[in-house]
């Protein structure tokens, strides 16, 4: 899109600005400023967002009204100023455009126009704008949208008495100092100000004459820099390589040329701080929500972390430091119950919380349980097609890529599975995580196996964590026993089972288990069914009780419930059902653990199917493999350190 450049008169001096909706400014500045210089042609918005950047950074504080007003000295009120400012705006947007790579002529279309009360909105008209203005403010506030989006939400929630154009009253409200309109692909933002002889010393160099280096775009929705940017001509803006960014393209198309509208959060929605002495007692969570003893001693850790305070009674309480907590529990151990109370603290308190996921299927599965946990709360459940989609709800559970749309939002942000595809080694979610925070706010990190970065800051002792080292039955975690056997590479090429492997998939299945066989690659399923079910009649099961799937099975689903229903004994599978699927008795084989596609949170994960259920505690799990590797050995190492730890805590109760 092409806007509106120009500079007004204010207090400190000349202050340049775009605007998407001029009329809107000419009323707003009608009765405010002296003195607006507009660029009468209008400039493709990335352009005008450098253009702004430069002007403001070489004309600091009161410094540039005195060097205009010197400019128009002894020649008029208008004429001298008028020349002196198209001069400077010329000079601004040349430079813009040789920043962006390009070449044009010369500005010969500044002007000076005087802000006159007469062209000011009359008063009869403030009122309803004012009103509509705190609606729009009301609706955009934490969010981060494109103008298509933005647009759209307002249609949908906007009363069809108000006949404002959209984008007057996107521009009237960040008049207002409601929004913030910017380019969604821009040049990262300057660091804040120093302060003392630094801070002076840079403010000279800011605004001593220098030759310019073209800064690098990135994008200002998902955190992308120049490698995800692609640059092609544009028919909105004109330009022969307008960037746009191809990492968050999925979420809608971000451009150099478009808009992004911020809300910006207000003080008076900011939730009332959580007092030391108001936080429950492990017994009082205990009975209101029903959790274990370690349950409770990792919420109560959460919680005082939440009001301010770290540690525990054997380090120390001391205050907070961070931002970030890591909620470190084995799997099966209920995450969800702990963050129940977190939740409340937040909710009850006036703020908001989010709880973040990376797949729409646990979104759609958590949804019933938090409106029955937290009934009369206004919910919104966010996914790709959700018609939540607008909702502006307390309380927010969404998959990880919806967080692009948010901006200092919440006041706590639940991470679940952080070390879980998409968001595992994704640094733009990982942005998204920490924009759609409000700069107070709190993240909880919540995993069953951090990844390595994460457990070494927590060896450190440079994050917050708190350990739940057993599941909720509170029996130890079964732990992988080693299963010496040949590649699948090997068994389907000579089509034959080694007996120890027959043996115990057979021992499994006379005890009445369910049976994930997990293999590395989606290309094995199929051939290694066909090879069991060969040996169907020494498992003691029917063929057909024998079945495979991976991530592109249409027919996934509907073998899964087959699963649990137990007309599946036998799944051979991939790492798609590592997590997410709890089948209440179950054995675990890991074949061809030693492949590297098989890291050690993978194998603790799938070694996590086993033993989840009450009834059902100690299940097996065999890692089968030619060779033992460091990542069988972590694992291994992870999940006895766990049964120690719970040992140690007297959390078992055997």
């Amino acid at each position: 899109m092409k806007v509106v450049l120009y500079a007004v008169r204010e207090r400190k001096g000349w202050r340049a600005r775009f605007s998407v909706a001029w009329e809107a400014d000419a009323a707003y500045w009608g009765v405010k400023a002296a003195r607006i210089v507009r660029v009468t042609e209008t400039l493709p918005l990335g352009i005008a967002v450098r253009a702004c950047d430069i002007w403001n950074e070489r004309l600091v504080g009161i410094e540039r009204g005195e060097w205009q007003e010197q400019r128009g000295q002894g020649q008029g009120q208008g004429g001298g100023l008028a020349q002196g400012l198209a001069e400077e705006f010329e000079k601004v947007v040349r430079t813009a455009w040789e920043l962006a790579g390009e070449k044009r002529e010369a500005l010969q279309n500044a002007r000076v126009e005087t802000g006159e009360r007469g062209v000011g909105l009359r008063e009869r008209e403030k009122v309803p704008l004012a009103g509509w203005i705190q609606v729009v403010s009301d609706l955009l506030m934490g969010r981060s949208l494109l103008r298509e989006e933005a647009i759209e939400l307002l249609a949908s929630a906007l009363p069809a008495d108000c006949t404002i154009d959209s984008l007057a009253l996107l521009q009237h409200a960040a008049l207002a100092g409601a929004l913030q309109l910017t380019a969604a692909v821009a040049p990262r933002p300057a660091p804040p100000p120093r302060h003392g002889l630094r801070g002076w010393i840079s403010e000279r160099l800011r605004a001593a004459p220098r030759r310019r280096r073209a800064q690098d775009l990135a994008c200002r929705r998902c955190g992308s820099g120049k490698d995800k940017l692609r640059h092609t001509p544009c028919a909105a803006c004109g330009r022969q390589a307008c960037a746009y960014c191809e990492a968050c393209l999925t979420m809608g198309r971000s451009r150099e040329c478009g808009l992004l509208v911020i809300g910006v959060p207000r003080l008076a929605a900011q939730a009332m701080p959580i007092a030391a002495h108001q936080i429950p007692t492990k017994e009082m969570l205990s009975e209101r929500w029903g959790l274990s003893p370690a349950q409770s001693a990792a919420a109560s850790e959460a919680l005082r972390f939440l009001a301010g305070q770290e540690g525990d009674a054997a380090a120390g309480i001391r205050q907070r430091e961070s931002q970030s907590f890591l909620l470190w529990a084995v799997t099966g151990a209920g995450k969800t119950e702990m963050i129940f109370p977190l939740l409340d603290a937040v909710l009850s308190r006036g703020g908001k919380a989010l709880v973040a996921t990376p797949r729409r299927d646990v979104v759609l599965e958590l949804a019933p349980r938090l409106v029955k946990a937290f009934p009369g709360r206004n919910h919104a459940v966010l996914y790709g097609g959700s018609p939540d989609r607008w909702a502006n709800g307390a309380l927010t559970l969404s998959t990880t890529h919806q967080l692009f749309r948010f901006q200092e939002a919440f006041d706590l942000v639940l991470i679940d599975e952080l070390d879980a595809f998409p968001y595992h080694n994704d640094p733009m979610l990982h942005y998204a995580a920490d924009k759609c925070r409000k700069q107070d706010g709190v993240t909880v990190l919540l995993s069953a196996t951090p990844p390595p970065r994460l457990q070494r800051e927590v060896a450190r002792g440079t994050i917050s964590c708190a350990r739940v080292p057993v599941r909720y039955h509170r029996h130890p975690l079964p732990v992988p026993v080693r299963l010496a056997s040949p590649s699948i590479a090997h068994l389907l090429r000579k089509q034959a089972l080694p007996a120890k492997v027959v043996e115990a998939l057979a021992s499994s299945v006379r005890r009445g288990a369910q049976v994930f066989l997990f293999v590395p690659y989606v290309k094995q399923v199929d051939s290694f069914v066909q090879l069991v079910r060969s040996y169907a009649d020494k498992l003691g099961i029917p063929a057909q009780a024998i079945a495979g799937t991976s991530s592109k099975d249409e027919e996934r689903t509907g073998k899964v419930v087959d699963f649990r229903n137990s007309t599946t004994r036998l799944l051979i599978t991939t790492t798609i059902l590592e997590r997410g699927v709890t089948i209440p008795r179950s054995d675990v084989f890991i074949l061809d653990a030693h492949n590297p596609l098989f890291d050690a949170s993978s194998l603790v994960q799938m070694a996590g199917r086993a033993g989840r259920s009450a009834d059902d505690p100690f299940g097996f799990v065999y890692y089968g493999a030619p060779s033992w590797t460091d990542s069988q050995r972590n694992a291994t190492l992870q999940i006895r350190a766990m049964n120690a730890l719970a040992r140690h805590k007297n959390y078992l109760l055997v």
